[in-house]
């Protein structure tokens, strides 16, 4: 994959996605150049190997042209359906990897580094640079229960059940440290939703 030097955007007109679904390749091409940085580096921070994310990135678009038809603006915007469906097979790749026993052992040890890892990628424009580092404050900001519950949640893609367990927590302390760190994440970004820098 060619380093997408386009510029990543956080809105796409909904009427592109009903073009997509018609077959119209043009509309694909577009699709493409707005979201494939943003979904790139979602894909690289899950997976942290350059070779799996643009082979998922390929998965995904293909995805998207076979199944565009699916997409309900109802349910929310094209790009969080982007992200949505990007992070979903992501996770889905963490698993099948961890079901193999001779990576399971380093698993963990690669879902840490990626959670604090906060360094730029080529990938990024500017923008996107100020928007992980403005996420990456405001997790750090964040109680440390609240930050593990949290990261274990949207970078391992665990259920509540699954922190429980994992943490030896009770289920309901697992959902109330995520909600409250949710909340104060929501609160302490609230300031990029207004000037329009996050979705």
């Amino acid at each position: 994959m060619d380093i997408p030097t386009r510029r990543a955007t956080t809105q796409i007109d909904p009427a592109l996605l009903v073009r997509v679904g018609k077959g119209d390749q043009q509309a694909f091409s577009q699709l493409y150049d707005h979201s494939s940085t943003l979904l790139y580096t979602l894909a690289y921070r899950i997976l942290r190997n350059r070779d799996e994310a643009e082979e998922l990135l390929q998965d995904v678009y293909l995805e998207v042209w076979r199944k565009v038809s699916r997409y309900d603006v109802g349910r929310g915007t094209p790009v969080a359906w982007l992200i949505t469906l990007t992070r979903s097979r992501a996770i889905d790749r963490l698993r099948s990897r961890a079901a193999r026993p001779e990576q399971t052992a380093t698993l963990d040890d690669a879902m840490t580094s990626r959670a604090r890892d906060m360094g730029p990628s080529p990938f990024e424009t500017q923008a996107d640079q100020d928007v992980r580092l403005a996420v990456g404050n405001a997790m750090t900001g964040l109680p440390a229960a609240q930050q593990q519950a949290i990261e274990l949640a949207y970078y391992e893609g665990l259920s509540h059940h699954e922190i429980a367990a994992r943490l030896n927590q009770p289920l309901g302390t697992v959902k109330t440290r995520i909600k409250l760190g949710m909340s104060k994440l929501r609160d302490a970004l609230r300031h990029c939703w207004d000037q329009g820098d996050l979705l």
